[in-house]
């Protein structure tokens, strides 16, 4: 049996935006326990070039939703990108999967080769979809929900690496 570019992708989208959703919601609980304002947490970044977490959540749901959605060969669906708070990012996180949940396996079907745009910058590139998918897509969401993890851990959040690899259901 070989595996899908939807096997390849879309599991592991659903499954690491739900582990985000859960290390956002226990940031929140831990920012009221500890009496500290949220915008310490929903400002944090590692480094001062780099996104807060506001910003990390928001790049992560893009990388899903705008792979999902080229690779199905639909509309990548426009997020406002005005979230400020944890139930902002929630709503968002939620808002992806929902929207992740609905693409079919069938409509990745035979699509490995679309060519597919995507941003980079202010300019855009094109590759094929699974190329594109697998070495672009992933990688980047990886990479985004990794150091939204590493910003609240930073901050003193008691999570490890079990809160990241949400259950496999």
């Amino acid at each position: 049996m070989s595996l899908t570019l939807y096997q390849a992708t879309v599991p592991s989208f659903i499954r690491h935006l739900t582990a985000l959703a859960a290390i956002i919601a226990k940031a929140e609980a831990y920012a009221a326990e500890k009496k500290f304002s949220p915008e310490a947490l929903l400002q944090a970044r590692l480094f001062p070039d780099m996104y807060n977490l506001i910003g990390q959540v928001q790049t992560a749901c893009d990388q899903a939703k705008g792979a999902v959605a080229r690779v199905a060969g639909v509309e990548v669906p426009k997020y406002a990108d005005d979230e400020k708070s944890f139930a902002d990012l929630k709503a968002r996180i939620a808002k992806t999967l929902a929207f992740i949940q609905s693409i079919k396996p069938e409509q990745f079907a035979g699509r490995d080769d679309a060519e597919v745009t995507f941003p980079v910058g202010p300019s855009t590139r094109s590759m094929k979809a699974a190329d594109y998918a697998i070495n672009v897509a992933l990688v980047h969401f990886y990479f985004h929900c990794t150091t939204a993890y590493a910003i609240l851990r930073h901050n003193g959040l008691n999570i490890g690496k079990r809160d990241f690899f949400a259950p496999q259901g």
